[in-house]
């Protein structure tokens, strides 16, 4: 049996974001999964998902390390309160800040790799460090510092007006 993934078990209501939802058509639909005690998403970027010719534009990258920073906050979450992924209430976590640094041009064409390790655990906070590399070279660092969403807006329904 495969392992599923840290945004498979986002409820439904919870499945639309570009980067990670696994119900938006258009998005991106990253995985993200534990390798250890470091996270990892594969992504291979599109042709359209280019900045100058042969390199990959810097917002997929930081969307990338964006959603999975988020994904691996609410994974870390559950495994320090020792919960399954699939228990309620769901703990799902939005971005407060996103800090990406460009180390050297990102390839196009070829397999992108990000990897996260949580630096911090804290209340409702949870801090990831990341890098995304391609062919074995880190093409650029960041940390996302993710903040728990609020349990009233996690329940399916809420809207805003």
């Amino acid at each position: 049996m495969a392992q599923k993934a840290f945004q498979d078990y986002y409820p439904d209501h919870l499945s639309y974001c570009y980067g990670c939802g696994r119900l938006n058509e258009h998005g991106l639909r990253i995985k993200s999964y534990w390798d250890g005690d470091e996270s990892v998403c594969r992504f291979e970027p599109k042709p359209y998902h280019t900045a100058i010719p042969g390199y990959v534009y810097g917002g997929l990258i930081a969307s990338l390390m964006d959603c999975h920073g988020t994904g691996t906050a609410a994974a870390a979450a559950y495994r320090a309160a020792g919960r399954a992924m699939d228990t309620e209430p769901p703990l799902r976590f939005v971005t407060a800040s996103l800090q990406v640094d460009y180390v050297r041009p990102t390839p196009i064409g070829v397999p992108l790799e990000v990897r996260a390790t949580v630096k911090e655990i804290k209340g409702r906070k949870v801090v990831v460090a990341a890098t995304l590399s391609a062919n074995g070279e880190v093409c650029a660092r960041g940390q996302v510092v993710a903040v728990q969403m609020p349990e009233h807006l996690a329940q399916p329904g809420v809207t805003r007006s």
